[in-house]
């Protein structure tokens, strides 16, 4: 039995493609209060608008200090996002996936099976919180399969954190949704994934419940998913369930549809840490996922998994996506987050996206403009 058991083990760690990250076991919760956050943004405007600003980003890990300060950057994290300041900050929402806890201290969860493997395992210094409020993010999905590294350890210490500094958030159990008004428009969030604690991608029906909720509080809903599976080997959409290490990922097609149907405004992918394709469906911009954007050191930043794009898309007050741009950049171990002057997360986005979606209802040019077809 134990010779088996170190076999399993050895088949599991083997599993890990490039772009791998460490997995927890796949729960699905309905919680039966739903826990709502009500925050006033600084930013005011009391200028007649017809159109507001969302900048999307993919994976955001900054470094992680498990098992020692080596995976940490030697700046603190501090030029992190220095390339893309102005970009984050002028947008009336700045979101991404926060792919690990803000936690100083603490052992992992499953810390025994850990030690059989090489961890992937995610802590960011708390500190780190205010490099992200000063880059301009003022909403961030929790919804994934890092935020649970350390437990209840870290997901308490990560919202502890993202609450002091006013950073709006939403995906866990605990805190599924926030609701809060920017430039006289209030924004309602949720996001979703397969992993325990996180509200489940896997239920469309529950899903449609919790934004058809918010959509009637709200005049824009942003609605994130962390689902699919991961590496070079899951760039297109495949139109049904996505396994990845016998774990149902989800059928992310459906599950984006299904939440525009419910009231969606925007869609946001990410999970496969490289980027897939983008639609217009009913009006509504999905990206299916924007891949990684700022992971230092522990994701694997070669090929397709370096290119970081951030998406700058505009809308109206009633959600309808009226334009948008891929503003291109590339990652590197050595250098960051860099500009790509040679555009290429726009050439693959633009590749998928005529390739999986032909009728997507969206023009995608070579310098990153996106625009609805005209009828």
């Amino acid at each position: 039995m134990i010779l088996r058991f170190f076999l399993f083990i050895a088949l599991l760690s083997s599993c890990f493609a490039a772009c791998r990250e460490a997995q927890h076991p796949q729960q699905e919760y309905h919680p039966k209060k739903k826990t709502v956050k009500k925050v006033t943004a600084v930013k005011q405007d009391t200028t007649q608008r017809d159109s507001f600003c969302i900048a999307a980003v993919g994976d955001i890990m900054l470094g992680t200090s498990y098992p020692d300060n080596k995976t940490l950057p030697p700046d603190s994290a501090k030029g992190s996002f220095k390339n893309v300041f102005n970009e984050l900050r002028n947008a009336d929402v700045a979101i991404g996936n926060l792919e690990g806890t803000l936690l100083d201290t603490g052992a992992p969860a499953n810390y025994r099976l850990h030690q059989l493997q090489r961890p992937w395992l995610f802590r960011m210094p708390v500190a780190y919180g205010g490099i992200l409020k000063d880059a301009g993010f003022n909403l961030l999905s929790l919804a994934n399969n890092h935020i649970g590294d350390f437990d209840d350890a870290g997901r308490k210490s990560t919202m502890h954190v993202l609450d002091s500094l006013g950073i709006n958030y939403g995906g866990q159990v605990s805190h599924p949704t926030s609701v809060f008004k920017v430039n006289g428009v209030t924004y309602g969030f949720c996001a979703f994934a397969p992993n325990g604690y996180t509200l489940p991608i896997l239920d469309l029906k529950y899903a449609g419940r919790i934004i058809q909720q918010l959509k009637q509080r709200c005049d824009i809903v942003i609605v994130s998913f962390h689902g699919g599976g991961e590496g070079t080997a899951f760039e297109h959409v495949p139109f049904g369930m996505e396994l990845y290490v016998n774990e149902k990922r989800g059928d992310v097609n459906a599950f984006a549809h299904n939440a525009i149907d419910a009231g969606a405004d925007i869609v946001l992918g990410n999970g496969p840490h490289v980027c897939r394709a983008m639609e217009l469906y009913k009006g509504r911009l999905i990206a299916y996922s924007l891949g990684n954007f700022c992971t230092y050191r522990c994701v694997s930043v070669i090929g397709v998994c370096g290119m970081a794009p951030l998406l700058k898309a505009y809308v109206n007050k009633k959600g309808e996506f009226l334009s948008g741009r891929i503003i291109a950049n590339i990652q590197s171990h050595n250098h960051g987050l860099e500009p790509d002057s040679l555009g290429r997360v726009i050439t693959r986005i633009k590749m998928l996206t005529e390739t999986d979606f032909p009728d997507a209802g969206l023009t995608i040019s070579d310098n990153g403009l996106i625009m609805p077809v005209k009828e």
